[in-house]
């Protein structure tokens, strides 16, 4: 049914006493949202549909979950609320019947480096009891197995009473930790080379240190200048024997620097504890780059990698040592916990069975507790931050879950739906952002936003139930039914990509040829090995664009312009048309609104109370000083230019004084792959999931090279804009390129000219080619998981 006028047609006739059992909104106008209202009944399983920037995530994230969290933080003290983010109240006239919100969403996990699977899921926890509890020989508590606690003895004075009276006494005392002394529980040892920290021929205040952040007249800098150690005018090779020791390695020690207290640490530790303690993969672009340039790491040789220390190491239970049952797949752990018959303990092994059981039934059986955290996709991490929830005894909460189906192959799916329907069944409210039909299928309820994304979205198009959404004329409820029918013919192969003898993670001495101009399609269950067969055996260089999942890194003055590269020509035709500097037409240069910085918004911190944001009142939010606004471009001024939407844009430098071939051909590629509707200057902090994924993939088209391997491009993609994308893969082939796809979606299968299914299991069950072919074998032998599916899927 399609939604009618009034806001909550499936609701509006029930009790007012049955109200209770709604989530009431009414008048949302988070980000695009258009004054919307609906009812979201409680203890159900709730699917948001409608195209990537439909306004999904605004409702359902930035209204709802936004604000029953920025309620909970509102009961704590305001002392510890001075400790906590600041949360606006979103824009929502009437938000009603809200839970506790959990949150389980895609962003990575962890940027420290200490945290594993285990540790971010608490079943390393567990198991250090076990070994406390049953290792021989016994080596101590449950810390005595942590490689995040150091063993250190001491003494120190303790306050005693003592007939009446209170005294000092001194006592010795001895924390046993398992922590690898000589890598410090990282695993790894580092060397640091010095060349790459500093040019030993200057002085410091010649701006001696080549750090990122580093500058001469920065504090990083200013700290070593002003303590008094060391000459700051004099070369760092002219340093004498007690300089450079103080220079490198001094321990931290207080020193005042002007009237500024500070503390003062050798450059190796401040080094190491400034870029080393962090995870490489959430490091920014060019901080990761001087620590690939600056620091070799290897395994550490005392404990081998396994971050423990000897007397850990030493205790075992049935066998095994902790970091022994750590490096397992968890699948096999879960075997070796089951075997274990100790009624003393037998209460903490039924609750670890039960975690390391949910692992495996969630589709994350493959991963090992000491993988690191950081490692982790956005769709292993939501998954993973699932378990902690599967076994909690909470009821009545609200769950909210951000396509919880990516990185899932089709047999996986069905798992992840019977967990949902776990929560719900629980008492739960739960509310997913979805795609996929499969998902679709198994709501209660269904709310469906639109129609278009960004302006042309931001209102409900419907709600009810899945036969409701079929025979509704929406954009969703005409595609659900949709079907990619495989190839009558497909294209010949011109070459070949040879990989031979891959053994990346779990590749059991793969031998492959992938073609080369064709479209082909690598699947395979989650942990089959897709990712490590492409990412890590195919060399990147000359000719191959590799398009990965790692996340795009922007802040609020980021945008498609400035992400893309379209800025800079547009500020030289600016600058060209009206003979200045491009300089000026820059809101982060010499352009800049003097009193928001070029923001556009001004914040206003109100100490414990949320940080209020506003459009400047001198620029009005445009960014750019007022005399900036009056150079123009074709009729247009640079604020107007960024107020553009990408297909306005495109036609704007398309032709006349205002033609930019070198911005066009960007705008080009941005309506391509569905991204017309987005402004120019729109915030990268306020793009969509898959918004942000598809502008990755226009910008790096513009790469010169023949062959393209994307990872799971359908990310975030509605139906309907799936047809797009197959559009779009398929005039890259024609036009010569060759295209590789890691993909779980369906359709993309049966588009495909070639697939290469890995399996048959994930982890070390996975790792092998068991078919290669054209999708339309793959369905007649249905030889494979994937065979099955895409069979059943094309109704073969």
């Amino acid at each position: 049914m399609s939604i009618a006028t009034e806001p909550n047609s499936r609701f509006a006739d029930a009790h007012p006493a049955d109200t209770h059992d709604l989530i009431r909104v009414r008048g949302a106008r988070v980000n695009n949202l258009k004054d919307i209202s609906v009812d979201i009944p409680k203890r159900r399983l709730t699917v948001f549909t409608g195209v990537s920037g439909s306004g999904k995530s605004s409702l359902v994230f930035g209204a709802i979950a936004a604000e029953s969290q920025r309620m909970i933080n509102e009961t704590y003290s305001a002392f510890v609320q001075g400790f906590m983010p600041n949360l606006a109240r979103p824009d929502v006239d009437v938000l009603e019947g809200l839970t506790t919100a959990i949150i389980v969403d895609q962003e990575r996990m962890g940027a420290n480096s200490r945290s594993t699977v285990g540790t971010a899921t608490d079943v390393n926890a567990m198991l250090r009891i076990v070994f406390s509890r049953l290792g021989q020989p016994h080596v101590g508590s449950p810390q005595a197995f942590s490689f995040n606690v150091a063993s250190i003895s001491g003494a120190g004075a303790v306050t005693v009473e003592r007939g009446g009276k209170t005294m000092k006494e001194r006592r010795s005392f001895e924390i046993t930790g398992g922590m690898c002394p000589r890598c410090e529980g990282m695993g790894t040892v580092n060397d640091i080379d010095l060349t790459q920290l500093f040019d030993d021929s200057k002085s410091l205040t010649e701006g001696a240190l080549t750090i990122p952040g580093y500058t001469a007249d920065g504090w990083g800098v200013k700290i070593f200048t002003g303590s008094g150690f060391l000459d700051p005018d004099k070369p760092i090779r002219d340093y004498s024997k007690r300089e450079l020791s103080d220079f490198l390695y001094k321990e931290p020690v207080k020193v005042k620097v002007g009237d500024i207290n500070m503390t003062y640490e050798g450059l190796i530790p401040k080094v190491q504890k400034s870029f080393l303690s962090k995870d490489r993969e959430a490091m920014q672009p060019h901080i990761r780059a001087f620590v690939d340039r600056a620091v070799t790491f290897t395994v550490c040789p005392e404990c081998n990698g396994t971050r423990l220390n000897e007397g850990a190491r030493s205790s075992r239970v049935a066998g095994i040592n902790i970091a022994e049952a750590c490096s397992m797949q968890i699948s096999d752990l879960s075997e070796w916990v089951r075997s274990l018959n100790e009624p003393s303990v037998a209460p903490l092994l039924v609750a670890l069975q039960e975690t390391l059981d949910s692992f495996v039934t969630i589709g994350l059986g493959y991963l090992s507790l000491d993988r690191p955290a950081g490692t982790l996709s956005g769709g292993e991490a939501q998954r993973t931050k699932m378990i902690r929830h599967l076994g909690s005894s909470l009821t009545d909460v609200t769950y909210v879950f951000d396509e919880p189906t990516i990185g899932l192959h089709p047999h996986d799916i069905q798992r992840m739906n019977e967990l949902l329907l776990r929560l719900r069944d629980k008492g739960n409210t739960v509310l997913v952002v979805e795609h996929k039909p499969e998902m679709i299928a198994i709501a209660d309820h269904i709310v469906d936003l639109g129609p278009g994304a960004g302006t042309a979205g931001g209102t409900m198009c419907f709600e009810g139930t899945l036969d409701e959404l079929q025979a509704s004329d929406t954009l969703t409820g005409r595609h659900l039914s949709d079907r990619v029918a495989l190839k009558d013919s497909v294209r010949k192969a011109t070459g070949k990509l040879e990989i031979r003898g891959a053994t990346a993670h779990n590749l059991k001495n793969v031998d492959v040829d992938i073609p080369l101009g064709q479209l082909v399609v690598v699947t395979g269950v989650a942990g089959s090995g897709k990712s490590s067969l492409l990412h890590g055996s195919i060399p990147a260089g000359a000719g191959v664009v590799s398009i990965d999942q790692g996340g795009i890194r922007g802040s609020r003055r980021s945008n498609p312009a400035t992400y893309t590269g379209m800025l800079e020509p547009i500020r030289k035709a600016f600058a060209k048309a009206n003979n200045v500097k491009p300089a000026l037409f820059s809101s982060n240069s010499e352009g800049a609104c003097p009193v928001c910085n070029g923001a556009g918004v001004i914040y206003t911190d109100l100490g414990m109370m949320a940080t209020v944001e506003s459009p400047c009142e001198v620029c009005e939010g445009k960014r750019f000083q007022a005399s900036v606004l009056d150079y123009r471009l074709g009729g247009r001024d640079i604020s107007e230019v960024f107020a553009m939407s990408v297909v306005e844009a495109e036609d704007f430098f398309r032709s006349g004084e205002a033609r930019t071939p070198a911005a066009h051909a960007i705008l080009d590629r941005l309506a391509d792959v569905g991204l017309g509707y987005l402004s120019l200057g729109q915030p990268l902090t306020t793009l969509s999931g898959g918004e942000r994924q598809r502008l990755k993939l226009a910008t790096q088209m513009g790469e010169k090279g023949g062959v393209y391997i994307l990872d799971e491009p359908t990310t975030g993609l509605h139906l309907a804009d799936v047809e797009n994308l197959l559009g779009l893969l398929d005039r890259l082939v024609d036009s010569g390129k060759s295209v590789v796809v890691v993909e779980h979606h369906q359709a993309v299968m049966a588009h495909a000219d070639w697939i290469i299914d890995l399996g048959p299991g994930a982890g070390h069950d996975g790792g092998q080619i068991v078919f290669e072919g054209t999708p339309a074998d793959l369905v007649a032998q249905r030889s494979t998981l994937t065979g099955q599916h895409l069979a059943k899927y094309v109704g073969a």
